[in-house]
């Protein structure tokens, strides 16, 4: 009988391990070839900040899967079909931005975990389903079992509701945005600001408290320091900052060859 690929993403945290993850901001599916090829565990997709089409999407998770790689893509809020397409295309997760309250983390649970969790609409037709070879039954309990959905609070109001987010049933992890959190504090930028870092550490004690996971966004420098506050699952880069930086260390050695020419 066919089954879903399992997730490597969950396989490591449910060992206690540490998942590793990079961003893509590019909807080249070779980009997510190239990065899966890494050896990362996961590749984080994007239709919330980058006009990437659904079929781009669709292309990039084939991709990572030829090498055993997660992926997880950002939505689009809008109906339950924003939330539910990347997992019918057999993205491993999804990550809904801007979580403002239990209420809003109850609906998300809702609308894309099967029963007796929440009422996702059934098909098993995709690539999820293995084009209808997983029997129904089957779908549903390997779905909700081998997927996940990273809720992210990146404002200050969910904070107060930090522990009611963290009970809902088909929430798997909670991650801290620092980004939309400086900014919605006034101090755009300031990842170092006490209110990011406190906030932060909030939600990975709420995530850890209810037995949730909780990821981070880091830098190779700051890593360590995520993962001993109790973050798991840890993105580090993109791939828009490796070819910034590696275009721009290029056109620098030539600004110096030129300027040895010239000199």
């Amino acid at each position: 009988m066919a089954r879903m690929r399992r997730s490597r993403v969950l396989e490591k945290l449910r060992a206690g391990k540490i998942a590793g993850c990079v961003k893509l901001n590019l909807g080249d599916p070779r980009v997510a070839e190239i990065a899966a090829a890494s050896g990362v565990d996961c590749l984080w997709l994007d239709l919330e900040h980058i006009p990437n089409d659904l079929r781009e999407i669709e292309n990039q998770i084939r991709a990572a899967k030829v090498h055993d790689v997660d992926t997880v893509v950002r939505v689009a809020r809008g109906s339950y079909s924003d939330l539910v397409y990347p997992l019918e295309m057999d993205a491993t997760g999804i990550m809904v931005p801007h979580v403002m309250s239990a209420d809003d983390a109850r609906k998300i649970a809702w609308q894309t975990r099967f029963h007796p969790i929440g009422r996702r609409p059934l098909d098993g037709g995709n690539a999820d389903g293995a084009y209808c070879t997983i029997p129904a039954a089957e779908y549903v309990r390997q779905a909700n079992e081998e997927r996940f959905v990273i809720v992210q609070i990146e404002d200050p109001e969910p904070l107060a509701e930090l522990d009611e987010i963290a009970k809902v049933p088909g929430i798997d992890i909670l991650l801290f945005g620092p980004g939309d959190f400086s900014h919605a504090i006034g101090c755009i930028g300031c990842f170092d600001d006490p209110r990011v870092v406190e906030a932060e550490r909030q939600v990975i004690e709420a995530a850890r408290r209810h037995g949730k996971f909780a990821a981070a966004v880091a830098t190779m420098e700051s890593m360590p320091r995520k993962i001993a506050a109790g973050a798991q699952m840890i993105n580090v880069g993109a791939d828009v900052l490796a070819l910034t930086e590696y275009f721009g260390r290029i056109a620098q050695a030539f600004k110096e060859q030129d300027a040895r020419v010239g000199a």
